[in-house]
């Protein structure tokens, strides 16, 4: 059973004590519909097949009541299956069992005694089960007699020495049954399984299992509204997928004809079961309070209903105890139903005249509490006007409060709240319907969708009434541009501005109308393919601000700094960061938190190319996807995918990718969806992965036009990268030269390597000189940490050229520091720097070369951990051999070329063992030891044996594996070694960053 193994290990461990002669009790409760009796029929048949005697019966209130129902009904099943003993064999109490069965009529009328009736079920319970162990479940045990639960507290105190297991299914119904458990569980008597709700990831599981699927073929929207509305109630979670399957599938999003999803059938019907039972005023209550939604306010409803306060305060717990609503919050104000079916099931059984009558005085209700609306108050006034049949009045507080909600500051995604309010809005608009709310609606809705990339509610095409000025309408086309620049559509990006404008002639230039058909026009040119495009659109952009300015659009001014702020990244870091900030003061000084949390988002990518961790940069990125914007918090995650990729934890980068690729997917977001599938082949390329970064790149290309700079990066960032790892350096230069072509031609703002990698390539090759080096790097993509090492080694090759050998060395050792992050460009730097350095004398090639082959090696990366080893070879070093238990070598020794046999030498060295005995241990020549001793001192910088066994404490055996007689170095011994580092073996060199 999904989502119940604890509850099944526990029954199973009951019924194998059953048979073993040691009975029990185990209660199961929870509220309806959460699994309880599909819990009991597991448990029977689990007895049944450990070939147990497994009988049910269940209480019911249908009919008259009947003494003993759920025990008869269990005795009943025994005989039927002739199982029962016969009446002699339980001696006094065989006739008890009869009249029990109906076999014997009663005398005088009177039902058997309680404890007559109990002992005779714990007998039965010992005969049928003495062989082979015997399970009783009673069902509904919540709806029982009185008499049934004195004979069910009898068995509980006595049932432990019998070979049966009592299971007692019961709801939370506070009845005599919820205390008769309680009391067991106090004194010991039995346990309890109080069954919780189904997770998310576990209703996704039990809906692709009542359909017969895997979860990755449920459909989406179904899996959503099993998750969202179900509450983790199995039933109504099963109820929905078989409701689903019952329906023609539609692909992609529903045809308008088809009608919204309703309440599956027996849910319905259970929701009206339940609430019938409340009586008259219960249905009142309920039905009033499904006009708010998921949740309502309580004393709206009692002012609404006027009430009896006593009478609404037991309807209100007995809602409570069927599990039809539950407290939202604390305090008593606010009420939520237990899942929204039952406000859906509640709201289809109002009739039209019930419904608006029941509106109307809510809302008289809400007005009278909170005069002006304030707050929330706006949207549920307004929910309440929809269902009262008042159109207009609705719209206008649903654009009203749509508009509030944007001005929140709320980290709970606001956005969402926004668009909801706005498509309720929409919906109530007519044909005659005065062009002023259509056009209202219509700019909120498309504000919103833009910022949040929630496209699903825009009407598919928009339709204008010709009736709205010319100027709005240009506003309307400019923010349909924006949003098709977000889809990844440039070309109707173009159309839509080309529309806009020629609604503008001879507009004021600071209109705010002209503030939006630029803004969107510059967001538009960075997909225009010319080589000035990155200028056009910055002059846009400042247009935009100007006239933002001007007509006092705070949150389009902000917008146009982002985007200025953008721009100016690449060349001018200090001024794109005065224009963050500059947007973030506006936005704080408007109380404008979209813009704000944008703001914060530029600022976060900006620091993260020098910050030591992305923290700061992966806290914007949570906060941006909190509030519902996702195309800020998808931009934060490609840079945190990029930087993370750069540090090597490629497994964290995977996870963001995927997340945020199947969320872009989903919205139809192309720019974010074509940014991430970029940094997937990214991923690959640095791990040297040419077949998978292929794969990744082809699923880009249908993409790449999506957002500007995405075909210099699929050429630097993936394919040239991946192509250095391979040593196929020619190849990667004509790929960084494909890269700078289509920068050169379509420039963007993206950093491909060009002040990086580039520039220490071109210095390696002779193409680059001193003037394309500056020092320090100008304030700008070579400022970053990424770009900073490959800038600072290409600097210290040119010092290494001009002669400035203490120079060179210097700049090198600042490079690597800012690479310590980066471990395998790192690497990579020191490999393309060694002969260079080697050649003109200065910094540590041998050393860095030797880092550099055990992290390639390490990492998989047998290309370039070759080309070092032939470089070492070349330099006239010392290389280790490449062979099995190489593992074992500590990564100081490897790097000082210590061979697997030369460390099983030094280790018994270090043991103070002599060569003649160390000969006889490894079956080799006393000779070759000599040999193998000689390279060990010479490799690790020791004059003697003495010396070297004095440093290699750490190389004995765990436990102790000195010969006798041999105790630690003396002081004086210490004092003629020569102590290495005593963490590191040699003072040239660190271990090797392992890869994650």
């Amino acid at each position: 059973m999904i989502g119940r193994t604890a509850e099944t290990e526990r029954i199973a461990a009951a019924l194998a004590a059953a048979r073993s002669g040691r009975g029990g009790a185990l209660f199961v409760t929870g509220e309806p519909g959460i699994g309880k009796t599909r819990l009991a029929t597991a448990a029977l048949d689990a007895a049944a097949s450990a070939d147990m005697v497994a009988v049910r019966g269940r209480a019911s209130t249908v009919g008259p009541p009947v003494p003993y129902r759920p025990l008869v009904e269990a005795l009943l099943l025994l005989a039927r299956a002739g199982l029962l003993p016969d009446p002699e064999e339980l001696g006094a109490y065989g006739p008890v069992m009869a009249r029990l069965l109906g076999h014997t009529p009663d005398t005088g009328g009177r039902a058997a005694p309680h404890l007559a009736v109990a002992e005779t079920v714990l007998r039965l319970l010992a005969a049928v089960g003495r062989q082979r162990g015997c399970l009783l479940v009673l069902d509904d045990l919540h709806d029982a007699d009185a008499d049934t639960l004195a004979v069910v507290e009898y068995l509980l105190d006595h049932i432990g020495q019998q070979p049966a297991l009592l299971l007692l299914v019961a709801g939370r119904t506070p009845r005599a049954a919820t205390e008769l458990a309680l009391h067991a569980r106090r004194r010991e008597a039995a346990e309890i399984l109080d069954l919780n709700p189904l997770t998310h990831a576990e209703v996704r599981l039990l809906v692709a299992a009542e359909l017969g699927t895997a979860p990755v073929d449920v459909c989406p929207g179904l899996l959503h509204r099993a998750v969202t509305g179900s509450a983790g109630i199995p039933f109504v979670a099963k109820e929905l997928a078989h409701d689903h399957a019952a329906r023609p599938a539609h692909r992609g999003r529903p045809a308008p004809s088809v009608p919204a999803p309703s309440v599956p059938a027996p849910v319905a019907d259970d929701v009206r079961r339940r609430t019938e039972a409340l009586g008259p005023l219960g249905t009142r209550f309920l039905g009033t309070a499904a006009l708010f939604g998921r949740r309502f306010p309580l004393p709206v409803l009692e002012h609404a209903l006027g009430a009896d306060h006593t009478a609404l305060s037991q309807v209100l717990r007995a809602a409570l105890a069927s599990c039809l609503i539950t407290p939202d919050g604390p305090g008593t104000q606010w009420y939520a139903f237990r899942h929204p079916l039952v406000g859906e099931a509640l709201l289809e059984d109002l009739g039209p005249v019930e419904r608006a009558r029941h509106a109307r005085c809510a809302a008289r209700a809400l007005a009278h509490l909170h005069p002006g609306l304030p707050g929330a108050w706006r949207a549920h006034a307004a929910r309440l006007h929809e269902h009262a049949g008042e159109a207009h009045e609705a719209v206008r507080l649903y654009c009203e409060a749509a508009q509030r909600t944007l001005d929140e500051a709320a980290p709970d995604r606001p956005l969402d709240r926004t668009l909801d309010l706005l498509t309720r809005a929409r919906a109530l608009l007519e044909p005659g319907t005065a062009p002023e709310p259509h056009a209202t609606v219509l700019e909120l809705l498309l504000d919103t969708a833009a910022r949040s990339g929630r496209l699903d509610p825009l009407p598919d095409p928009p339709t204008l009434d010709h009736d709205i000025p010319a100027p709005r309408r240009a506003g309307i086309h400019a923010r349909l541009g924006r949003i098709a620049t977000l889809t990844g559509r440039p070309a109707d990006a173009l159309r839509h501005l080309d529309t806009a404008r020629s609604l503008l002639p001879g507009h004021h230039p600071a209109d705010a109308h002209t503030a939006l058909v630029d803004l969107a026009a510059a967001h538009a040119e960075l997909g225009r393919p010319a080589p000035d495009r990155l200028h056009t659109a910055a002059r846009l952009a400042r247009r935009a601000l100007d006239a933002a300015l001007g007509a006092d659009r705070p949150d389009t001014a902000c917008a146009a700094l982002l985007l200025l702020g953008q721009l100016a990244l690449p060349e001018d870091e200090s001024a794109a960061t005065a224009h963050f900030k500059r947007a973030r003061a506006i936005a704080l000084a408007h109380r404008l938190p979209v813009p704000r949390t944008a703001a914060e988002v530029q600022l976060a990518i900006t620091a993260a190319g020098h910050d030591a961790q992305p923290t700061r940069l992966e806290q914007a990125r949570q906060d941006a996807h909190r509030r519902g914007l996702l195309p800020p918090a998808h931009e934060a995650g490609f840079a945190l995918a990029m930087e993370r990729i750069r540090r090597c934890a490629f497994d964290e980068a995977r996870d963001g990718i995927i997340e945020g690729a199947a969320e872009a997917s989903e919205r139809g977001l192309g720019r974010s969806l074509a940014m991430l599938r970029l940094a997937d082949a990214v991923r690959y390329a640095h791990q040297g992965r040419r077949a998978e970064m292929s794969g990744a790149l082809e699923r880009l290309e249908p993409l790449l036009d999506a957002a500007p700079g995405l075909r210099a990066m699929a050429y630097g960032s993936a394919r040239a990268f991946c192509s250095l790892l391979e040593e196929r350096h020619d190849a990667a230069e004509a790929e960084f030269a494909q890269a700078l072509a289509h920068d050169t031609d379509n420039p963007s703002t993206a950093d491909f390597g060009r002040h990086g990698i580039v520039v220490l390539l071109g210095v390696l090759a002779g193409r680059l000189g001193r003037r394309h080096c500056p020092v320090p790097p100008h304030a700008g993509a070579a400022g970053t940490r990424w770009n900073r090492q490959f800038a600072g080694l290409a600097h210290a090759v040119l010092l290494g050229r001009e002669g400035h050998r203490e120079q060179a060395a210097a700049a090198a050792a600042e490079a690597l520091a800012a690479a310590g992050p980066y471990p395998l460009a790192r690497r990579l730097g020191m490999r393309l720097v060694a002969r260079p350095a080697y050649e003109d004398g200065w910094g540590e090639p041998v050393e860095w070369l030797r880092e550099a082959e055990e992290y390639f090696h390490g990492a998989g990366l047998h290309p370039v951990a070759a080309a070092g080893r032939a470089l070492l070879r070349g330099m006239g070093a010392s290389v280790r051999q490449r062979r099995t238990g190489t593992e074992q070598v500590p990564p100081d020794l490897r790097r000082s070329g210590i061979t697997v046999r030369e460390f099983e030498v030094a280790r018994l060295v270090a043991q103070r063992i002599s060569n003649k005995d160390i000969a006889g241990r490894l079956h080799i020549s006393p000779r070759t030891v000599e040999k193998h001793v000689a390279n060990v001192l010479h490799k690790t910088g020791h004059p003697n044996r003495r010396a070297f066994a004095t440093a290699s404490r750490d190389l004995l055996p765990t436990g102790g594996g000195r010969p006798a007689g041999q105790g630690s170095p003396t002081s004086s011994s210490r004092k003629s070694a020569v102590p290495p580092e005593p963490a590191r073996w040699s003072t040239r060199s660190t271990p090797a960053e392992p890869v994650r």
